[in-house]
């Protein structure tokens, strides 16, 4: 049989931009009227959020193979040349219609239910700015670590998706007689909340600030002894795609490590700027991130818009939002005097998540933990939350003595360290079992069998679970406590800086 005129280039749609147009209907939500307006919010949240791994992984895997000289075009007929280049065009028309929908749709509807945002600083009352300089000195400065560049120190690493302030501060050379300019940046810190709630006029209304304008109001106490000149915040996404070679590695969790490290050391893909930022502060950023103008994104807005999930969050709005949805009861554990393993004996249940409840499969691992007949427990896992009742279940029955062993999916996207650090706890629990992790780079038949067959042994990931709690222990008591005892100490802004080593999530 003749396919051939079935693979004409105008039969396809490119995947990256077939993906974009998912992000342009998970928008259309947003600008939806109809829908109760804090259900808006998320969405205009979700459109950022899925930005931002779609710049990190896929416009990145595109650049590489920019970088690399790969030439062949895909089944739409696109190189990746040519698909970056409509990318950038489709993704600034996506963000500006994002933020006009914010600006013009959704803020006016928000103050007419009671919710305030203070877009500047400039426009806080006496009374709100006497709360936000006192905020500012009580909460913030001790866990600020500006820094300046000049000829003694070069310009500093700026981490992925991380939101920053850039300054230009002025200070008289005595030698050359005039004012020198100098860049500096503070990162904003994300230990502590980005949406302020501060006093409001009416009591019956709800007023906020974000993190970011506090600081830009107060960021003259950062630098003193110069002249604040402007201030901007300003947001980057580096390459953060894993292109391991499975195969050719001889050694996996060295090849992990590095490409974990590369997640912040990365080439900078994106740059986000405030639209009206100083020219001459926006030219030594795209210097020193060496970034193309396509693909710079000027905002009429806050930077980030996934912080419109912590005010979704906000109290006493609820007629604004969708009713709570409540997963439906498992009708065969409806009758909670029979244990799981008698319901099981008796027929197979179905259950589908997650629209029917999730809690028979806890009680099931929750039973298996205690039942006395039950020796082994085998589990697989991809992702879990932070206080997982499924871990602490597997925990529970390593100390009654069962043999519990874990298969962890090391590829979770963004949560390779997070896995780490839980499955050392259920270690530290009594999962001496060992602990074997599964990578697979696809869901093939073939795939998954060589993945099965060629497990890594939990133990070679040591070293990344001991940086991750080194740097937790070290940032709590040098970057925090030490910071804040200095200040108290001296009455000065002193700051014993942070620890810059791998996250603990």
């Amino acid at each position: 049989m003749d396919l051939s005129r079935y693979e004409k280039p105008e039969y396809y749609v490119n995947r990256e931009l077939s993906w974009l147009k998912f992000d342009e209907r998970v928008l259309s939500e947003a600008r939806d009227k109809s829908l109760p307006l804090f259900e808006r919010l998320k969405f205009l949240s979700i459109t950022s959020s899925n930005l931002d791994e779609f710049f990190m992984v896929r416009v990145a895997s595109l650049k590489d193979q920019v970088h690399a000289g790969y030439k062949k075009k895909d089944i739409a007929g696109m190189s990746s040349e040519e698909q970056l280049k409509e990318i950038s065009s489709q993704t600034h028309e996506l963000v500006r219609v994002q933020y006009s929908t914010f600006n013009r749709s959704v803020l006016p509807a928000l103050e007419k239910v009671g919710l305030h945002l203070v877009a500047e600083h400039e426009d806080l009352t006496v009374k709100q700015a006497e709360f936000v300089d006192r905020y500012f000195e009580d909460n913030v400065y001790p866990v600020l670590t500006p820094m300046a560049m000049d000829s003694s120190r070069p310009f500093p690493l700026i981490r992925n998706k991380t939101l920053n302030i850039g300054a230009l501060i002025s200070k008289k050379d005595k030698k050359k007689g005039k004012d020198v300019l100098v860049f500096a940046t503070v990162q904003v810190p994300s230990v502590l909340p980005r949406v302020v709630v501060i006093p409001s006029g009416n009591k019956e209304d709800t007023t906020v600030i974000l993190l970011e304008e506090i600081i830009e109001r107060n960021i003259d106490k950062l630098f003193l002894g110069y002249d604040v000149v402007c201030a901007h915040p300003y947001r980057i996404m580096r390459n953060a795609d894993l292109s391991i070679d499975e195969d050719g590695a001889e050694d996996l969790l060295v090849e992990i490590q590095k490409q974990l490290k590369k997640r912040q050391w990365g080439e900078v893909i994106r740059l986000e700027v405030e639209d009206k930022t100083d020219s001459r502060l926006l030219g030594i950023l795209k210097k020193e991130f060496d970034i193309k103008e396509e693909d710079i994104f000027y905002i009429n807005g806050p930077l980030d818009l996934t912080m419109l999930m912590k005010v979704y969050g906000q109290d006493g709005f609820d007629q604004y939002k969708e009713p709570k949805y409540t997963p439906a009861v498992v009708p065969a554990f409806a009758d909670t005097s029979k244990d799981i393993f008698q319901v099981i004996r008796e027929g197979d249940v179905f259950l589908h998540h997650p629209y029917m409840s999730f809690d028979p499969v806890v009680n099931f691992v929750r039973q298996a933990a205690k039942d006395p007949d039950v020796l082994a427990i085998k589990q697989t896992l991809y992702r879990v939350s932070g206080n997982s009742p499924i871990i602490a279940a597997l925990a529970q029955a390593a100390e009654n003595g069962k043999q519990v062993s874990v298969l962890v999916e090391l590829k979770a996207r963004f949560d390779e360290e997070h896995n780490i650090v839980w499955a050392k706890m259920l270690e530290k629990a009594g999962c001496h079992k060992p602990i074997k992790r599964l990578w697979i780079s696809s869901v093939t038949d073939k795939a998954i069998k060589e993945g099965f067959a060629n497990l890594k042994d939990g133990h070679d990931y040591d070293n990344l679970y001991r940086a991750a709690v080194a740097r937790a222990e070290a940032d709590w008591l040098v970057g925090m406590n030490g910071t804040r005892a200095l200040t108290c100490k001296y009455n000065a802004q002193l700051s014993c800086g942070r620890v810059q080593t791998p996250p603990l999530p």
